[in-house]
């Protein structure tokens, strides 16, 4: 079972809009995948963070037993943060929800690395 993260506009869940900042999402719909297919969905409350707080969203996650997260923009540092606890970053932007983590089971995605960070600010 692979458990997915998707930065989610309110209400969050399938059908949710993808949110542009993954850091001040107003939720994130987490998708848990087997066998290339979608088993069931949970909405979880982002939390708050200050400048600088990038590890707050990346922490949040891990603890949920988050495995991937699919974000249309990150910066250096909280990809970082992402790496070194586990939780591989795909870039993909897609709406509703369901749509993003379709092409990602069908492996239409492809992996942040640093040739696709955004720069620092509100881009989180």
């Amino acid at each position: 079972m692979e458990r997915i993260a998707i930065p989610s506009n309110n209400p969050g869940g399938l059908t949710a809009g993808m949110s542009d900042h993954f850091g001040h999402a107003d939720y994130y719909t987490l998708v848990d995948v087997e066998n290339g297919e979608i088993k069931k969905f949970d909405i979880i409350s982002n939390v708050s963070h200050q400048e600088g707080g990038c590890m707050v969203p990346v922490n949040l996650l891990a603890s949920h037993g988050v495995n991937t997260l699919i974000a249309s923009g990150m910066g250096m540092r909280p990809l970082l943060g992402f790496k070194s606890v586990g939780i591989q970053v795909m870039a993909g932007r897609e709406n509703p929800i369901e749509n993003v983590v379709k092409s990602y089971i069908n492996g239409m995605l492809f992996p942040f690395d640093d040739s696709n960070v955004c720069g620092g600010g509100g881009a989180h």
